[in-house]
């Protein structure tokens, strides 16, 4: 855990604050492109978290950096806007997320960053990235926003267009455009800036992608449906959606309500655990002081992800694993529920 400094506090667009942030004992803080902070706060004697993309790149002598919008009752988002100030100490965690980019492993790519609103964050640390450290990579930044006055990091983006036009393209994106057909991206709008843009080998190309899950998704199946490669698809969100119901589907639903026994293995220790089927296995280990690495509580983040050796958990959300991760063992424990007795679970 570290302790970070509130150095400044800088308003943006669009109901954002920047926030830049120093660790208190000086020393720099390990991340990769495109990774997340979790600040930790203390509500009435109860443990709150909320995660922030990365702004800066690991690879230039630039603050810790976080950009922070404003949500109407939320309750960190408010704090941070209204309580927080400079000089002020916030708490957070290691540097998580797997929707990264490394230079070395990906040089001489051809990078898509899809971004819509404050969902540009962790795609700036990852352009900024691949700009210094890879003067081959060709990076094409398309970025969604109400409008031209409500856009995240508008100047400096520019700038770093200006100072880059030989790799960066910035593709902007208002749905206050009076051109209907290029005023939001959709899958016919997405497929003309790939046939423009992408290199003739699909191998070579690498996709990242922040916003709402929809936006999220539209990328994802388009470019599947396009060729590409899901390994070569990359998104970052810690949102759940508002709603994930069906309201044309009135199937019946069967809910185990059994409660299961697991036995859970963390740092070295064996846990075991009783699971009632409307708590997660995260929920019941931090009733029982076992201090298991978390941040979104909502399948959302890879900060949880956990190795099923033997039984089965099934799991209410996860936006993070793929298919043959799932068939692999891997989980997600802070949604994750058994449904076996005698299932053992690896942190």
């Amino acid at each position: 855990m570290y302790s970070l400094k509130v150095t400044h506090i800088i308003p943006e667009v669009n109901d954002n604050l920047i926030f830049l942030l120093e660790n208190v004992d000086r020393q720099k803080i390990p991340f990769k492109a495109g990774q997340f902070i979790t600040l930790l706060f203390q509500f009435n004697g109860k443990e709150v978290r909320r995660s922030y993309s990365l702004v800066n790149s690991p690879y230039l002598d630039e603050p810790i950096t976080i950009a922070v919008k404003a949500v109407e009752n939320g309750l960190i988002s408010q704090h941070l806007h209204h309580k927080i100030a400079v000089e002020d100490i916030v708490q957070c965690n290691t540097p998580q997320g797997q929707c990264i980019y490394v230079p070395e492993l990906e040089k001489g790519k051809t990078i898509f960053l899809f971004a819509a609103g404050i969902g540009i964050t962790p795609l700036f640390s990852i352009m900024k990235t691949a700009l210094t450290q890879d003067p081959s990579a060709k990076v094409y930044l398309i970025y969604s926003n109400s409008s031209i006055e409500k856009t995240p990091f508008l100047a400096d983006l520019k700038d770093w267009e200006s100072k880059y036009h030989d790799q960066l393209t910035i593709i902007w994106i208002f749905s206050s455009s009076k051109n209907l057909s290029k005023a939001h991206l959709n899958r016919d709008y997405l497929l003309d800036i790939i046939a423009s843009y992408a290199p003739k080998n699909k191998d070579d190309a690498i996709f990242y992608t922040c916003g709402p899950i929809i936006y999220m998704d539209l990328c994802k199946f388009v470019l599947l449906g396009a060729g590409y490669d899901s390994a070569s698809i990359r998104k970052e969100t810690f949102l759940l959606p508002e709603d994930e119901m069906d309201e044309d589907d009135t199937t019946e639903k069967v809910i185990d309500k059994n409660t299961y026994n697991i036995e859970l293995r963390f740092e070295g220790k064996i846990y075991h655990l009783d699971i009632p089927y409307d708590h997660s296995i995260l929920d019941v280990a931090l009733k029982n002081k076992i201090a298991l690495p978390y941040s979104c509580r909502s399948g959302m983040c890879s900060t949880c992800v956990s190795n099923c050796i033997s039984g089965n958990v099934r799991m209410d959300y996860n936006e993070i694993l793929t298919e043959d991760e799932i068939v692999n063992g891997r989980i997600l424990i802070c949604t994750g529920h058994p449904t076996q007795d005698k299932t053992i679970i690896e942190v």
